[in-house]
């Protein structure tokens, strides 16, 4: 019974989150006319601007998918276990500024020392980031939804106190690293693009992720604690709390990782203001793709495209890029209704630990 309500389920979740974007788009047209905006014009400035060419879908619209890739791949592994990680923001932020220190510190290692340390230096900041909300819930019993936001703060201005102070540029001008060596930077992987080879760790990641998931013991556990903790402590003999304190600390570190990759393989440097709100876009692009990490990869791109196409709307069609924003928002809000729908519907208290 158990593998025929696998597909059942991602069929639900795949039209759930068509659903869902059929419902963001039609409200965002609405919304474009209640202001006086054509969404005719703004839709296709969107298409131009994000898969108008082979060149602007890879250098463009896919490298913006990176890093809402990693971030969506974390917090969909933390709400997958029943962990409400909204941190990722700052996990990201933790891990860009390690992975830039490491790669300015030790720039004389060759690159195939350099970047994997980077990358894992990146992952260990990102979990330990996310260790003082874990600890919080499991020692003191307090909701990781604020702690984890605060931590995104103190993120955001903990690398913006590294770039106007330690890790300023040598000539203490701008607020910025300077630039990696260029054995700390990410390989291309389409040459004649902009596109990394950060893009491909970030599908065998989710390709692992899904293994994982849905083929092993320990995904097993992390999926019924995350349906249903106290059923999963005492009927699977289950410890919640050591799956809790796994699963948070994977999702800092994959949301770390991100940090560490657009450093590595876009930006060669750390800014201040880095992420243009990667960890927040992450819960949208986690929800829509059902917490499912091959979802999370169509959703990643989607993402990707509309952050692309901003710039050519805003130019284009005079609608400002901020618009894009009310339409990550509306997907949130969709989401969430539909789910509401389905979960009110006779027979669908199917629980998520058995797909």
């Amino acid at each position: 019974m158990t593998g025929g309500i696998a597909p059942a389920r991602a069929r639900e979740a795949a039209l759930l989150g068509a659903g869902a974007v059929v419902l963001t788009l039609g409200a965002g047209a609405l919304l474009l006319l209640a202001g006086g905006y054509d969404p005719v014009a703004a839709g296709a400035a969107m298409l131009r601007g994000s898969v108008g060419s082979w060149n602007t879908f890879v250098s463009i619209t896919l490298v913006r998918s990176v890093p809402l890739l990693f971030a969506g791949l974390a917090v969909a592994l933390a709400f997958r276990a029943g962990v409400w990680n909204i941190g990722a923001e700052g996990q990201l932020y933790a891990g860009a500024v390690a992975g830039v220190w490491v790669a300015l510190t030790f720039s004389g290692l060759p690159r195939p020392i350099l970047i994997p340390a980077v990358l894992g230096v990146s992952c260990v900041a990102g979990a330990a980031w996310a260790l003082v909300p874990t600890l919080m819930r499991l020692r003191l019993g307090i909701g990781e939804v604020i702690t984890t936001i605060l931590m995104n703060f103190v993120g955001i201005y903990m690398a913006a106190w590294m770039v106007h102070g330690p890790l300023q540029e040598e000539r203490g001008v701008f607020p910025q690293t300077d630039r990696i060596v260029e054995a700390a930077r990410l390989p291309t992987l389409i040459p004649g693009t902009r596109l990394h080879i950060g893009f491909a760790l970030g599908l065998v990641i989710a390709v692992a992720l899904a293994f994982m998931m849905r083929r092993t013991r320990f995904g097993f556990h992390i999926r019924a604690v995350g349906a249903a903790p106290e059923a999963a402590a005492v009927a699977g003999r289950i410890d919640p709390a050591r799956i809790v304190f796994i699963a948070f600390l994977a999702s800092g570190s994959i949301a770390g990782l991100a940090g560490a990759v657009e450093v590595s393989g876009l930006t060669y440097a750390l800014y201040e203001n880095l992420s243009e709100g990667w960890g927040y876009t992450a819960i949208a692009v986690a929800l829509l793709a059902g917490l499912r990490p091959g979802g999370v990869v169509i959703t990643a791109i989607f993402f990707g495209a509309l952050r692309a196409g901003a710039g050519a709307m805003q130019r284009d069609a005079g609608i400002p890029a901020a618009w894009v924003d009310v339409v990550e928002a509306l997907v949130i809000l969709a989401v969430l209704g539909l789910e509401r729908v389905r979960a009110a519907r006779p027979g669908s208290d199917v629980r998520e630990g058995e797909t």
